[in-house]
């Protein structure tokens, strides 16, 4: 009893301190602290695997905080605050600057980002954007996909006006009428959908796959990385169960979802959100992983924000992320 309260101690003190956070064992549990976006692409694994019990089958329990945009995400993480955290294109940005490791992927964001528009703006398609503003979060999964679909439509970037807001304020800036379009990525559409039923998707991230794929997944810190790896093996396992239950049945897992977790969502409108990933069974993930589509598919969106954010020396998804712990604990 002295040697655990020893180790509560010292785990304290580390997080007081913003070192790397350490797992505090409780009642035989090992405790993860993990940052989210409230968002069906990145927090389904989650909370299917919550539901169904199969983090706590391997000894885990997850200290769930919510964040809006993956930029907070791994700020928190970087500050020691988080141990790992699931996000979306926000994945492929800071371990590429050499903070936080890459283990795990949860899905394309096959068509969650999307490009709305006012009936009132008299865009009707891409060229219509250039001189307009256009409000989304820069740095994210909508930012990525607004980049790729006007640099395809032979658009330069820099003749559209990007408003830069969190998401919740982008959304309300383009309902009120300050800004004419918006890049935003589900469930975000349900409020637009709500509150300015006239308003037009204009395009979704699907247009482009798998040219501009964009994965969503997992990263921890650099530190709890190399010192959890049971730790890590143990959330990929209960992840893995999760994923079983959303390929093989996902209406059923989408009804889920939405009971406990998107209750102001329409059933009908979530399983549409829901489908908006691309979701892959274990099976294939493993021959992602193994034949080098991942660490491609993540470079991808890397070499959009090293272009974009001007990240020097910037380290290659080979070796940020690591599909070593996947492939030795998930077989089939």
């Amino acid at each position: 009893m002295a040697i655990q309260r020893r180790q509560l101690i010292r785990a304290a003190a580390a997080a007081s301190l913003g070192a790397a956070a350490l797992p505090v064992l409780s009642q035989g549990s090992t405790k993860v602290k993990v940052g989210y976006l409230h968002t069906p692409a990145v927090d389904g694994h989650i909370f299917v695997g919550q539901q169904i019990g199969s983090f706590a089958k391997q000894g885990l329990a997850l200290e769930l905080v919510k964040f809006n945009t993956g930029l907070e995400l791994f700020q928190a993480m970087i500050g020691g605050s988080l141990d790992m955290l699931a996000t979306g294109a926000v994945l492929s940005n800071f371990p590429a600057r050499g903070q936080g490791k890459a283990f795990l992927m949860n899905n394309i964001e096959y068509a969650t980002a999307q490009l709305w528009v006012r009936e009132d703006s008299g865009i009707k398609t891409l060229a219509d954007l250039k001189g307009k503003q256009v409000s989304t979060t820069t740095g994210t999964t909508a930012h990525v996909f607004l980049d790729r679909a006007l640099r395809t439509n032979n658009i330069d970037p820099k003749e559209v006006n990007v408003v830069n807001q969190r998401m919740p304020e982008a959304v309300s800036s383009f309902i009120s009428g300050a800004v004419p379009a918006v890049a935003l990525w589900v469930p975000f559409d349900s409020v637009i959908k709500k509150q300015l039923p006239g308003a037009r998707r204009l395009i979704d991230a699907s247009t482009f796959f798998p040219q501009a794929a964009i994965m969503g997944g997992w990263a921890a810190g650099n530190d709890y990385y190399a010192k959890n790896p049971a730790v890590i093996r143990k959330v990929i396992a209960g992840w893995a169960e999760a994923n079983a239950l959303i390929t093989s049945k996902p209406d059923e897992a989408a009804e889920m979802l939405q009971k406990t977790q998107y209750t102001d969502v329409p059933l009908p409108d979530f399983k549409e959100q829901f489908k908006a990933s691309k979701y892959y069974t274990n099976a294939e993930w493993r021959k992602n992983y193994q034949d080098g589509t991942v660490t491609k598919w993540l470079q991808q969106v890397t070499d959009f924000f090293v272009s974009t954010a001007n990240i020097q020396n910037a380290v290659k998804a080979q070796d940020y992320f690591d599909p070593k712990p996947f492939l030795e604990t998930v077989k089939a």
